[in-house]
């Protein structure tokens, strides 16, 4: 067949969105792809686990400004997970990559 796409369909793509349009756009899960984090900024309530995946080639990690939490380096689909016990503003970077950078907002 010509019309073909050359890549497979994929398994993960996105569905159907399973909620209303009032729920968070990205859930709990930050990707880091192509050099960024995605979603640059990220509100959660306190007390939630947030989950960076790492879906580059490269190896990442994620460091908060303030020192509350440090990810080992990432290879390559790699994931690190964080619970914030409490409300505030989480600034972070990528130490390897320090012009990559992000907020985690935490509510009450």
């Amino acid at each position: 067949m010509g019309g073909m796409s050359p890549m497979p369909n994929m398994p993960a793509g996105p569905s159907a969105p399973t909620a209303g349009p009032s729920a968070p756009v990205a859930g709990n899960a930050v990707s880091i792809d192509n050099f960024a984090f995605s979603p640059a900024t990220i509100t959660v309530k306190a007390g939630s686990t947030v989950t960076w995946t790492n879906r580059d080639e490269e190896p990442h990690t994620v460091v908060a400004n303030d020192g509350s939490f440090h990810s080992p380096g990432m290879g390559s689909q790699a994931t690190f997970s964080f619970t914030f016990p409490k409300a505030g503003s989480y600034d972070y970077v990528c130490s390897i990559h320090p012009f990559m950078r992000a907020t985690v907002v935490v509510t009450p």
